[in-house]
């Protein structure tokens, strides 16, 4: 083999160059990459601004992730209701245009609710206070209490995961001159309470026109009327 086809030859200062240029860039890559991605150290800040940093999740976040994605299962069944509330306007006098009207949940059932004044003209003219409470047949017993939202408005919709055994519901109030109808729409595991019974003081009827839900409303409306039945 004659000198041109020799392969070119490294000096030792250049190879010690090489390998020391490798393990900076190797080092480089760690901070900068690996670190933030499987690690969660980030101690230049790139592993923020890159989003390297998100690919990385400590066993105690990826437990708090699987917990919070819960399911269960209920020893009642699935039903869905409407509910007509009627409400009488502030003119007609103090008797009919509040109340309060709940369900019975127990403790981690799940109910989907969405509900709208019908016959409101303004988001002041219904008031509202979405909470539940404890039950006990023993008056002197402590009650447990729990506020989920109060507001103002003419329509809502969420859920709710009942936080221990109760009834939960709204106590509704319109300060509208005209009659209101609140259609409540509920899904899920839930108990309807029975008409004069606590959280239905009012005597709902479930899945009746608004006409018929309300026999109370409707018996003292005939009496100042002069028409008692």
């Amino acid at each position: 083999m004659n000198a041109a086809d020799r392969p070119p030859t490294v000096s030792r200062r250049r190879l010690s160059a090489l390998t020391a240029g490798a393990v900076l860039l190797a080092g480089v890559i760690i901070t900068v990459a690996v670190l933030p991605a499987e690690l969660g150290r980030d101690p230049t800040g790139l592993g923020r601004a890159t989003g390297l940093d998100r690919l990385w999740a400590p066993p105690e976040r990826a437990a708090e992730a699987r917990a919070a994605a819960r399911a269960g299962v209920q020893d009642r069944p699935f039903r869905t209701d409407v509910i007509e509330i009627p409400l009488t306007g502030m003119t007609t006098g103090p008797e009919g245009y509040s109340l309060e009207y709940k369900v019975r949940m127990a403790r981690d059932a799940a109910l989907v609710f969405a509900w709208e004044a019908v016959g409101a003209r303004d988001a002041s003219d219904l008031e509202f206070d979405f909470h539940g409470h404890t039950v006990s047949a023993d008056p002197k017993a402590a009650m447990t209490v729990a506020s989920y939202e109060k507001g103002t408005g003419t329509r809502r919709s969420g859920w709710l995961i009942a936080p221990f055994d109760g009834i939960h519901g709204w106590y509704l109030q319109s300060w509208a001159e005209q009659p209101v109808v609140v259609r409540l729409r509920l899904s899920g595991f839930y108990e309807l309470v029975p008409p004069g019974a606590a959280g239905n003081d009012a005597g709902i009827v479930a899945n009746v026109a608004a006409a018929k839900a309300r026999p109370d409303l409707q018996l003292r409306s005939r009496t100042q009327a002069g028409r008692p039945d």
